[in-house]
């Protein structure tokens, strides 16, 4: 768990590293379609039955939509935005989760849950609301962009919550979702009219190889194993770790600038997210999909 955390932690600037080199829109849909054979491959070896009929198709299909329109705002965000303030704002996820399982799926939230929810919504309201002298417009509509990226994550954790997609192997849900994306990322590029100026150098093509292969294609897969094996809510506790490793990350790496406000706003969501997640809870088992990212 400690190492898929920092993996993810890591995923927001290796979307940053490769921006140089490679437009936004045009990683998000090489990522997919390079991440789809891997996911496919993976399945076929644990004997999974990618074509059966089991009622996950509509749902799959929503979420794969859902899917592919999140990371469009994600890496359109990440052009705008810091990586460090897209790890922060990403993993407001789980609440969104929260409250998603609390209006549509009927689950009660602990007192603790609910302060967790209070918190993150205090840690974002501060890190938006509160004039920074790194952060103009446009850096607060990347942030925007980001938290509906998050929001549209929490959503289709829901569907899988709460349809028959929860009953599919984790490679078949992820596949649905990975292969809509592709031709919605295709033409969100398309529309943007990316264009590739130069021959990409190596540290875009490791990076952008790194999120589809490693990412996408294998972390996605450990932590459904890990989830079948162990207790989600103990392993869902560790993903308050995440942005606090890609806060440090985009600080050592990108050289980020944090300022006071931003480190408050990054510990209220950060505790927001461990309450929201604690292992001991009652309540709903929020369990983030890691479909980050990214």
């Amino acid at each position: 768990m400690l190492i898929l955390c920092l993996s993810w932690g890591f995923n927001q600037i290796a979307v940053k590293l490769a921006l140089p080199d490679i437009p936004a829109m045009m990683q998000a849909t090489f990522r997919s379609t390079v991440a789809l054979p891997v996911l496919l491959f993976v399945g076929w070896v644990r004997g999974v039955k990618f074509f059966e009929r089991d009622g996950s198709l509509w749902p799959g299909v929503l979420a794969g939509l859902l899917f592919g329109f999140e990371f469009v705002l994600i890496y359109q965000g990440l052009r705008l935005t810091t990586a460090s303030r897209a790890v922060v704002f990403l993993y407001t996820a789980p609440f969104f989760v929260a409250l998603g399982s609390f209006q549509l799926l009927g689950e009660r939230l602990r007192a603790s849950q609910w302060a967790g929810l209070g918190l993150s919504f205090a840690g974002v309201a501060l890190a938006i609301g509160v004039p920074q002298a790194n952060v103009d417009a446009s850096v607060l509509w990347g942030d925007l962009m980001i938290v509906g990226g998050g929001a549209m994550w929490g959503a289709t954790t829901v569907i899988a919550k709460g349809t028959r997609l929860r009953l599919a192997a984790p490679e078949k849900a992820l596949a649905y979702q990975v292969a809509i994306s592709i031709p919605i990322l295709a033409a969100a590029s398309l529309f943007s009219g990316e264009k590739l100026t130069h021959v990409p150098g190596w540290l875009a093509i490791s990076v952008v190889t790194y999120q589809a292969i490693w990412i996408v294609g294998l972390t996605f897969t450990i932590w459904f194993a890990l989830v079948q094996s162990y207790s989600a809510s103990k392993l869902s506790a560790f993903t308050f770790i995440t942005p606090l490793f890609g806060v440090v990350a985009s600080y050592l790496i990108m050289h980020d600038q944090l300022t006071l406000a931003f480190g408050a706003a990054a510990v209220l969501v950060i505790a927001g997210l461990y309450l929201v997640n604690r292992p001991e809870m009652t309540g709903p088992k929020v369990v983030p999909d890691p479909n980050v990212p990214a």
